[in-house]
């Protein structure tokens, strides 16, 4: 197991703007964000659909659409030498995902081959980036990281079509760890679940967070998903961070008025 040092920091991003062209203008679904995560950190990020999560994490990962406008910097302190995010080349930011950052889509069968095999999916990552691993060397390790999500050898074998919702995003988990990431982004992983499923899926991140040493980004809309999860939480809206702090803190003394209606709108949430 990688240990990191908490203290250290990890990411921090400074001034981020993202703007995408309309047939009447440029849009800024991203504007002037500002952040800083710690390595072992869980920062929650919440906003309603439309509030620019999701663009966010696009932006860090690289997966902009054709023609966005970026200004700003994203940093990646915890690696040496630092490095840009906004300023990589594409074969830079493969390198970058061949072991620094990783993501976790809400839905896996969208961002997969249908007609590969689990096997195939899992460990392709290290076919690209450890092209000098054996065939059995990447046997071993896509087996390894299979069993530890809770999937067996046989799933190797199988169609991502024959598993369900909450199997499917485990496969995703297991694909996003192969190459063994520091920083995990978690783009709404669970609300295409239902309710006990979700659960055993978040249950299982914070598990690997403890075992892996992960600093995550989770993207959700959902305050009651983020409170399980988060050490700090960002409330987004419009693009802009309305309010940032400790997960007690903005759960339960809200500064913004936003924050007070988003959690007026769910039950009482659990203290930890």
């Amino acid at each position: 197991m990688r240990i990191i040092n908490v203290m250290t920091p990890l990411l921090e991003v400074r001034g981020l703007t993202v703007e995408l062209p309309t047939p009447s203008g440029w849009v800024r679904p991203v504007n002037e964000v500002s952040l800083r995560i710690a390595a072992g950190e869980s920062l929650g990020l919440v906003g309603e659909s439309g509030s620019g999560k999701t663009m966010l994490s696009l932006a860090l990962m690289g997966l902009l659409p054709p023609g966005a406008r970026v200004r700003g910097e994203a940093l990646l302190t915890g690696s040496a030498p630092t490095k840009k995010l906004m300023a990589l080349s594409e074969r830079e930011w493969r390198e970058v995902g061949g072991g620094e950052i990783a993501m976790i889509f809400q839905e896996p069968m969208t961002s997969v081959n249908p007609r590969m095999r689990v096997g195939e999916i899992v460990s392709e990552p290290l076919s690209i980036h450890e092209p000098g691993l054996s065939a059995s060397g990447r046997l071993a390790r896509t087996t390894a990281i299979l069993g530890r999500v809770g999937l067996n050898e046989d799933a190797m074998r199988r169609y991502p079509h024959e598993f369900s919702g909450g199997q499917r995003q485990r496969i995703g988990i297991a694909r996003a760890l192969i190459l063994q990431p520091t920083l995990i982004v978690a783009d709404e992983p669970v609300s295409a679940l239902d309710v006990s499923v979700g659960a055993q899926v978040l249950l299982l991140l914070q598990e690997l967070q403890r075992e892996f040493a992960l600093t995550y980004i989770f993207i959700s809309h959902s305050l009651p998903v983020v409170a399980q999860v988060a050490t700090r939480i960002a409330v987004m809206r419009a693009g802009k961070f309305l309010e940032m702090g400790d997960a007690e803190q903005v759960l339960h003394q809200p500064k913004n008025a936003y924050t007070r209606e988003l959690l007026s709108a769910v039950p009482e949430l659990p203290r930890a």
